[in-house]
């Protein structure tokens, strides 16, 4: 006896270590919430790299902007003949025309000092624009939530109907039970026996498809949040949402922000070209004639200086401008208006759906109330031969379709609720 308990003792310690170094697959990804996948799936989604990708074409688009105020350097050569030259009238030969073609080849060295605001009109449209961007990619991600609530109370939709067919199976079996034994007994029939074992097979084939329909609910979370989810994937009942904020707090909101923000942007970029530019320059070169248009040769040259250049044709079109960021910005309030309107509507009628929900399971409590008196008075009926099977076998899958509509209309009532949390962005 002592052998056999140090062996018993030695296996279950040996279960244990092994249980700790291996620990199973089911284990390593139960216990999830519902705001664990929102997160898992909005980081696994492939549309989430985009905004990093936006963040470093930003600071490029930039840099290259800033680099207008570096030095620029250009070299250039031209050569040309022309018709005529400039002569000093009654010189005679004195001094030597110019020749009829002419070289230069040289090299500016130039300094931006005011761009006229250019440089950082164009970075604020830029850093807006990518605000922009960014913000479509957190729309598009945030409708994930909604398809993860759908699978989410799917799954457990699927574990709260599997407990009510084995309440079924429970209490089948053991009117079958009794039957058996009456049976034994000679005071029943076989008959009975079979329809109440033909009932129990139909529960089987239904736990077949709950679980057939609960894997395929898992299996699309596992693919949303990048994890492997076994049938033992324990998926946490939410809290029940009692009041939600009526106020909006949806991305699409700021996204319709930022875009009046880039309009306005675009629109100052626009003015900025019309503004005058400052900037230092020098020239070196060599040529002929050079800067002495009266020396003949080939000579080395070099001049510098300021220079401001204004072009004033851009005030042409500033009242078209105007007029075309009043446009645009109408445009995005007319979005964000008919946004609006689409969202407050279907918040109403989220609300109309969970207040009819509340009503049904009301109701579907009081109709269990009976249907649990009705079942238990038929199956005492049965065991002393009242009634027949069909009618304890009617009783029962009353009883069960009763729960398995109650169920289904608490789970429907997270889903609304969980919905209208979405819908509000709360």
């Amino acid at each position: 006896e002592y052998m056999r308990a140090s062996q018993h003792k030695m296996v279950g310690l040996l279960g244990l270590l092994l249980a700790v170094i291996f620990p199973s697959q089911g284990q390593t990804a139960s216990g999830l919430t519902l705001e664990q996948c929102y997160e898992m799936a909005k980081s696994n989604y492939p549309l989430i790299h985009q905004k990093e990708l936006l963040t470093r074409s930003l600071e490029f688009t930039i840099a290259n902007a800033q680099s207008g105020y570096l030095p620029q350097f250009g070299v250039y050569a031209q050569a040309t003949y022309q018709s005529d030259v400039t002569r000093l009238p009654g010189s005679g030969q004195l001094v030597e025309p110019l020749s009829k073609d002419q070289y230069k080849v040289y090299a500016e060295l130039n300094q931006t000092i005011y761009d006229g605001g250019i440089t950082k009109s164009q970075n604020a449209v830029q850093s807006n624009s990518t605000l922009v961007e960014q913000q479509k990619v957190e729309v598009e991600l945030y409708k994930i939530k909604d398809r993860i609530n759908q699978i989410y109370f799917g799954v457990l939709l699927m574990d709260a109907q599997m407990v009510q067919v084995n309440l079924l199976k429970s209490d089948l079996n053991t009117s079958l039970a009794k039957t058996e034994s009456a049976i034994r007994n000679g005071i029943a029939f076989r008959t009975n026996a079979d329809m109440l074992q033909a009932e129990v097979l139909k529960a089987d084939q239904r736990v077949i498809e709950i679980r057939a329909g609960k894997r395929a609910f898992l299996d699309m979370l596992g693919l949303f949040i990048n994890q492997t989810l076994s049938d033992q994937t324990v998926l946490e009942k939410p809290v029940v949402i009692e009041e939600s904020l009526p106020e909006i707090r949806r991305p699409e909101l700021m996204l319709f922000q930022f875009q009046s923000e880039l309009i306005g942007t675009q629109y100052k970029a626009s003015s900025a070209r019309n503004g005058p530019r400052l900037g230092l320059f020098v020239q070196g070169g060599y040529g002929r004639p050079a800067l002495n248009f009266l020396k003949n040769e080939f000579d080395t040259y070099y001049l510098g200086g300021v220079r401001l250049s204004w072009a004033l044709g851009g005030y042409y079109n500033s009242k078209r401008d105007r007029a075309l960021l009043d446009l645009n910005t109408n445009m995005v309030n007319v979005q964000k208006e008919a946004f609006l309107f689409n969202t407050n509507l279907a918040m109403k009628q989220q609300n109309q759906e969970v207040e009819k929900l509340k009503e049904l399971i009301r109701v579907d409590n009081e109709i269990i109330e009976l249907r649990a008196r009705i079942k238990k008075t038929a199956q005492s009926q049965y065991e002393n031969g009242v009634i027949s099977t069909n009618d304890l076998l009617r009783e029962l899958n009353a009883e069960e379709g009763a729960r398995q509509s109650l169920v289904q209309h608490q789970i429907q009532l997270m889903l609304a609720k969980y919905n209208h949390q979405t819908t509000t962005g709360n």
